[in-house]
């Protein structure tokens, strides 16, 4: 008993040690939310669990009877924690991650894609209600709330998928469902995508360029997540998005890079030594292929240092077919 009460303790602690400085809280959902320092907060019913740039904690709501173990009867792993609301025996199920996802990341969309599914499937096996934000979850900490702790080591993203079938979400030109992860990657898509063209328009200066950037981003969230179960990200969530999009962009797509690529690439003597080869008239009336609409975009990309990964990702062609065109 003693040892099972010290696990206990140990999760609360570390939930309290993770929490945003400065986190949203509230007694009453009806009510709105507050932002105070973390001391004033823990007081409070409902808390932040995750800051805007990283989230800790896997937060799930079972809208259901039962939800404290729940879990058990669906073959999903233990949570961390659960948070049981004593009247009603719904609750929030929270998995601890053994390191954060960066949840605006810079210039590469994998771990968080990687992330991004693995919440979706999780979702899907514990039949979570989609409609939760994620914002604020029931404080653990709270005596309101009937606490447990089921897990007292934290996840790695490779023990989560061990309990896992991502096959649904392993089609990477697809986006992710609009929950959890699954918007901060879209979003982060979404924008990078348009970045990487609008920069060309007049290489702005950082300050110029980043307000355009967040303006974009918050259209982005408006747009493709207003009507999404769980509605748009907090703003809080897309400025962070926009500045990592911003920084990276402005930092490695610079008009002296682009300038030398089109000096590599399309120089005249280039042009013409292309040019006195031939080639081959595509189909459709001399309309050019896939490859040749694509391919300088793929080797701007490489100068500006992407992986094939990357570049499978944004243009939606496949590495092997990379490697063909690059060869």
């Amino acid at each position: 008993m003693y040892q099972a009460t010290l696990k206990k303790q140990d999760q609360l602690d570390l939930f309290r040690n993770r929490l945003p400085k400065h986190p949203y809280c509230t007694d009453e959902l009806e009510a709105g939310i507050s932002i105070l320092h973390a001391r004033k907060a823990l007081k409070s019913r409902y808390i932040q669990p995750n800051g805007p740039t990283h989230k800790f904690w896997l937060v799930f709501d079972i809208d259901r009877p039962g939800a404290v173990l729940d879990w058990r009867d669906r073959n999903a792993p233990p949570p961390n924690i659960a948070v049981i609301n004593p009247n009603n025996h719904h609750g929030h199920l929270i998995y601890g991650l053994e390191i954060p996802v960066r949840t605006a990341p810079d210039g590469r969309i994998d771990p968080l894609r990687y992330a991004g599914a693995i919440e979706a499937a999780l979702c899907d096996v514990l039949e979570a209600d989609l409609s939760y934000a994620g914002l604020i979850c029931k404080n653990p900490l709270h005596g309101y709330w009937d606490a447990h702790v089921f897990e007292d080591l934290l996840y790695s993203l490779n023990d989560l998928e061990g309990w896992l079938d991502l096959s649904t979400y392993s089609d990477r030109r697809k986006n992710l469902p609009a929950y959890g992860l699954g918007r901060n990657c879209n979003l982060f898509n979404y924008l990078r995508q348009w970045a990487y063209k609008a920069i060309r328009q007049g290489w702005p200066a950082y300050d110029r360029w980043f307000e355009a950037v967040l303006t974009r981003a918050e259209g982005y969230n408006i747009q493709q997540f207003g009507e999404a179960p769980a509605g748009p990200l907090p703003y809080s969530e897309v400025k962070a998005t926009a500045k990592s999009v911003a920084r990276w962009v402005h930092r490695n797509m610079s008009q002296a890079s682009f300038d030398d690529y089109v000096n590599r690439t399309h120089a005249p003597e280039i042009q013409a030594a292309r040019g006195a080869k031939g080639g081959k008239v595509s189909k459709g009336g001399g309309r050019p292929s896939r490859k040749d609409e694509l391919l300088p975009r793929v080797l701007e990309m490489r100068s500006q240092g992407y992986n094939l990964r990357a570049i499978e990702d944004d243009l939606g062609v496949s590495r092997s077919t990379l490697s063909e065109w690059l060869r």
